[in-house]
């Protein structure tokens, strides 16, 4: 059961909530419940049965794949007042998870039985309209990767990249690994990839971290 204050939290992170009528809301106070997931977490893995859905209130989940090699691609992360929509389709579906779900970042959540979700989404039409919307967003991205993957090359994915993560850190906090599993290629080509951007003085290399030196340079890479 969710709380006076954790549900005006919730309230915050999840405004849908602010237009929901009488019954919607006392089911979710009543049924709800508030958890705190730390870092490093495993929340769901492949082949899992789902039993609840989680919703961010703090915090950032990864969710990727894991292929036959053992190499990993992320497929994307969610984080405030957003849900997991492989979940949402298993729970719809009533099939196991098929990836695997890994807190990156300490999450609090608000957990929904699966099988109130599933009641909630035949009764409530903002509610429904709120799992479509979340299921259309998340579909898009999850797109957006399956285009790069197969007509981007993977310097041009590792130039954007890192373009993407140097607006909002420098040096980059990252590892060839990191990168490799980001983008669903191993760490040898992902090292050799950057040691050409480095020979070309785009980007100074060392070891857990990467500064970017020419930023127009690798901007320009990465929409090659």
């Amino acid at each position: 059961m969710i709380t006076t204050q954790q549900f005006e939290r919730i309230v915050q992170a999840l405004p849908i909530l602010e237009h929901a009528d009488p019954g919607l809301l006392r089911e979710f106070q009543q049924t709800a419940s508030f958890a705190r997931i730390p870092r490093g977490r495993d929340v769901f893995i492949e082949g899992d049965q789902v039993d609840a859905i989680a919703l961010l209130i703090s915090g950032v989940v990864r969710v990727y794949k894991i292929g036959e090699t053992g190499r990993e691609i992320t497929l994307y992360r969610f984080g405030n007042g957003e849900s997991c929509i492989l979940t949402a389709n298993a729970i719809l579906s009533q099939k196991s998870f098929p990836a695997v779900a890994t807190v990156e970042k300490e999450a609090e959540a608000v957990m929904i039985p699966a099988d109130t979700f599933r009641d909630w989404v035949r009764r409530y039409d903002l509610w429904r309209e709120f799992v479509f919307e979340l299921l259309s967003q998340r579909l898009s991205s999850v797109m957006e990767i399956v285009e790069e993957v197969a007509f981007h090359r993977l310097d041009v994915r590792v130039a954007s990249l890192l373009t993407g993560r140097g607006l909002r850190e420098d040096p980059i906090r990252i590892t060839h690994q990191e990168i490799a599993a980001e983008l669903g290629s191993s760490r040898e080509v992902v090292s050799r990839i950057l040691e050409d951007f480095s020979a070309q003085g785009m980007v100074e290399v060392s070891r857990g971290s990467i500064k970017i030196l020419e930023r127009e340079a690798l901007q320009t890479r990465s929409v090659v």
